[in-house]
């Protein structure tokens, strides 16, 4: 039997829940529902999702964004935020909280389709030519469990977002990046402007996890009017 990416789509909406889902369905995608924060939290009690689709303006209390915080703090889950809410700060909110991805309102299922699939590309790609596990600096990397740990065996939590980013250096040592060509690398497509902040917010929650002194980066240094570069040596 093949195996379908079950994505979770948690929407208040009925008529957006719905389209949603009979959407995806019919693209190859098992999907399951909530409508609140409570009910997402008793369907992931006993599903582990490929996906979670979570809209910003949730009813009980708690919105969308303390739902990312909160998923984000237990699980690596890919996030993808589809929301009205479509300001620059809201985005750059939500990918500072650890968002993969983020869509606003009104959307087109296509591109919808087109960027879960990316993002599920990214969490479960592997190279055949590359090893499966390396070393830069204080950090050890294993692709296969997108798995990163210091020398003296701490484990360091990243996202499946921020895995994929840091595999986008490993994989250009020494090289800079520049802004457009990050976004291209990590998600498929170019900037949205000169306002999208995305990849610089990602790399700053990046750091903060993989640097040893945040305030002042040895391993992904900025490059100034040029973008970025691992500037550590990456060894087998």
């Amino acid at each position: 039997m093949d195996h379908h990416p079950l994505i979770l789509i948690v929407e208040d909406d009925d008529e957006i829940r719905t389209l949603v889902c009979e959407y995806l369905s019919s693209n190859g995608f098992d999907c399951l529902t909530a409508a609140s924060g409570p009910d997402m939290d008793h369907v992931l009690a006993s599903t582990d999702p490929s996906l979670i689709i979570l809209d910003l303006m949730l009813p009980y209390g708690e919105d969308g964004l303390a739902i990312c915080r909160r998923l984000r703090a237990a699980s690596s889950v890919p996030i993808l935020i589809l929301t009205a809410r479509g300001d620059e700060i809201d985005r750059i909110v939500g990918m500072e909280l650890g968002a993969d991805d983020y869509m606003a309102k009104p959307f087109s299922p296509r591109e919808l389709l087109a960027r879960i699939r990316a993002i599920l590309r990214r969490s479960s790609s592997s190279d055949p030519r590359r090893p499966n596990e390396v070393r830069c600096a204080h950090l050890i990397i294993n692709y296969d469990r997108r798995d990163v740990r210091t020398l003296k065996g701490t484990p360091i939590a990243l996202s499946s977002g921020e895995f994929t980013l840091l595999t986008v250096f490993l994989s250009r040592p020494q090289r800079v990046l520049d802004r457009d060509r990050l976004l291209e690398l990590v998600s498929g497509r170019s900037l949205g402007g000169v306002f999208d902040r995305s990849i610089d917010v990602q790399i700053s929650r990046l750091r903060r996890k993989i640097e040893q002194d945040p305030s002042n980066p040895t391993l992904i240094k900025t490059i100034r009017n040029g973008g970025y570069i691992l500037a550590e040596h990456v060894n087998t």
